[in-house]
């Protein structure tokens, strides 16, 4: 007979941390809320989330802000997994900012950045004393400066040169009123540990994730789906049919694909594990805007 063995694989120990971090945050904090957008890393969150407090359901809403310009998969896919689970979910609609003169859209730009200033009028609304994310360090370096436990002030800003100290994995949850803490179970993980996660745990996620013949438009280097919102640029982006798929979802109007067979999580983990380029430099338009864009906007507080 063979000895159980006690040594955790790297998948393991990396669904053991986080499942740690979502106990330690419903310990800690009064009112917890998990940022879910359908996107994969989300959708791990929630799934990492259920394991976590099982057999009780999760104990806290899920939140999505909304930019209204979402893939019509994504919002079909949320709102099956909240009827299905029967989870609480909070949406934010930076159209309701825009409406009441908060914030002012410009078409050329998207509504990306827009997203902050939803953001934290939610949490406010909310009352919420802590945010889970799914940002992870090896998407980008503002990203790769944050710690797990990540706190904002009264206005929900971020100095990066300003961390509470974390230290031996201890975290650090001190806060006062009206400040709060973002929180990222999945710091740790790579791209590929979350397709390789996916794939082991089979764990459903919207189809655009997987190639697919969509209309495309070719901009500064990158494809953008052709949807109701994308605003064309004239004489120079004629649609075209293509066989693509989505390395991460957001605003459709800023979100890139890739062309790629990848049909199935085992091929996605071949192709993630072969591929040079990070998925927020392959397909996040909005991140170009400049050498600090994605710290720029994580001190105004953004995601």
């Amino acid at each position: 007979m063979t000895a159980p063995s006690y040594e955790l694989t790297h998948p393991q120990a990396l669904e053991a941390e986080a499942v740690h971090i979502f106990r330690e945050v419903a310990a800690t904090f009064a009112r917890p809320g998990l940022l879910f957008s359908g996107g994969k890393d989300s959708v791990v969150m929630l799934h990492l989330a259920r394991k976590a407090f099982w057999p009780a359901p999760v104990p806290f809403p899920l939140v999505h802000i909304d930019t209204g310009h979402n893939f019509d998969e994504v919002i079909e896919y949320r709102d099956e997994v909240v009827a299905r689970l029967g989870v609480r979910l909070v949406v934010g609609h930076v159209q309701d900012d825009i409406d009441n003169g908060r914030v002012t859209e410009d078409l050329r730009a998207g509504r990306n950045r827009l997203q902050t200033t939803t953001l934290l009028r939610t949490i406010n609304d909310q009352g919420l004393d802590a945010v889970f994310g799914g940002a992870r360090r090896d998407e980008e370096k503002a990203r790769a400066k944050e710690r797990v436990f990540s706190f904002r002030d009264e206005f929900g800003q971020w100095d990066p040169r300003n961390q509470q100290p974390e230290l031996w994995r201890l975290y650090n949850g001190r806060h006062r009123k009206g400040e709060h803490i973002r929180v990222f179970p999945l710091s740790n993980w790579t791209e590929l540990d979350i397709w390789t996660y996916i794939e082991a745990e089979d764990i459903d996620l919207p189809p655009l994730y997987y190639a697919h013949r969509r209309p495309v438009v070719r901009r500064d280097g990158m494809l953008l789906a052709d949807t109701r919102f994308l605003h064309r640029r004239p004489d120079d982006e004629e649609p075209f049919t293509a066989t693509v798929r989505f390395r991460t979802v957001g605003d459709a109007t800023c979100t890139g694909c890739v062309e790629s067979t990848a049909a199935t999580p085992a091929e996605v983990v071949a192709e993630v594990a072969a591929t040079r380029v990070t998925e927020r430099g392959a397909t996040r338009a909005d991140d170009r805007i400049s050498e600090t864009g994605m710290e720029d906007r994580k001190k105004e507080g953004y995601f």
